[in-house]
């Protein structure tokens, strides 16, 4: 008898009952050239090739061909940081800085990133210059953060531009140059940096240098939102609100309120309360209210503090 494909009958049956659809779809995604490259990284990388190992990272915390694991991607970006490649060092300190796949730890993040950067790899310029503009763990240099975004936009980090415009529109750093904000801005958010996105939104909600456009700023703001800037989120739920660019949507603009607020952006937390005092897109709670303005205070949303203190 010869050998049988399936020896255990009832994978046998169950394989059969797929639909033939799932199973194709299986078959062609075995057999992507994707797979094969994977396999490739990992073999070039266990052979000391640096580059490998970073590559193969990246595709592990996407789950690209390979099975995700932010794990085992921080320990490929250390193997490439070891053997000085400054990509791997500026991933592994956004490793650090994020909690991914190792323990969060600022310190540590900080000295990959000076590292990365001083390795000429512009995405640690960027964070590090991203650092010396808030102050965090550095002295705050906003003149330091400016050389930083302009070396990293030179270099062609996108993230590095993103916040170069910025600190034009700002005039932090830099002369205020409006035209320069918005065109690196847009190019930014061309390339999906969600701090690009937000800005470029920004500039259609005023007219300002751009045509103004809700509707564009609104989809822009939801953009920054999905790629983690918070102010995207509460500028998007006031759109929602409002009904400014996007159909209203009292329960939407409640969403993302409650998603701005937990990250402790204050006035997303003082609308909220609104919303529950007087049920809008959800079930009226005052008692909600009243811990949401109390939020909304810690926050440094200063206008929530009287009425906060009012109803304690």
């Amino acid at each position: 008898m010869g050998t049988r494909i399936f020896p255990n009958d009832d994978l046998h049956r169950s394989v059969l009952r797929l639909p033939f659809f799932i199973v194709a779809a299986i078959a062609i995604a075995a057999c992507h050239p994707g797979n094969e490259q994977a396999k490739q990284l990992r073999q070039s990388c266990e052979a000391g090739e640096a580059k490998a190992c970073n590559q193969l990272a990246v595709r592990l915390q996407k789950g690209e061909y390979v099975l995700r694991d932010d794990r085992e991607a921080s320990e490929m970006f250390d193997k490439a940081c070891d053997k000085r490649f400054g990509e791997g060092c500026a991933n592994l300190g956004l490793a650090y800085q994020r909690g991914k796949g190792v323990k969060r730890d600022s310190v540590r993040a900080l000295k990959l990133f000076q590292q990365g950067c001083e390795q000429k790899a512009m995405e640690g310029c960027a964070q590090l210059g991203v650092l010396y503009r808030k102050g965090a763990g550095v002295p705050k240099d906003v003149a330091r953060s400016a050389s930083l975004f302009q070396q990293a936009c030179t270099g062609n980090s996108q993230l590095g531009c993103a916040n170069l415009a910025a600190l034009y529109d700002a005039g932090e750093g830099v002369a205020k140059d409006a035209a320069r904000s918005a065109q690196l801005f847009k190019q930014s958010c061309d390339a999906k940096i969600p701090l690009g996105c937000l800005g470029l939104a920004k500039l259609h909600s005023t007219g300002t240098i751009v045509a103004l456009n809700d509707s564009i700023a609104a989809e822009m703001f939801g953009v920054a939102c999905e790629g983690g800037e918070i102010e995207g989120c509460f500028r998007r739920a006031v759109a929602f609100e409002t009904g400014v660019g996007v159909d209203q949507s009292s329960w939407r603009a409640a969403m993302l309120y409650e998603e701005a607020c937990e990250d402790k952006y204050g006035e997303a937390c003082a609308r909220l309360a609104v919303m529950y005092e007087k049920g809008f897109g959800v079930e009226r709670d005052v008692k909600r209210a009243a811990g949401l303005r109390k939020d909304a205070c810690k926050a440094g949303y200063l206008q929530a503090c009287d009425k906060a203190k009012a109803q304690s």
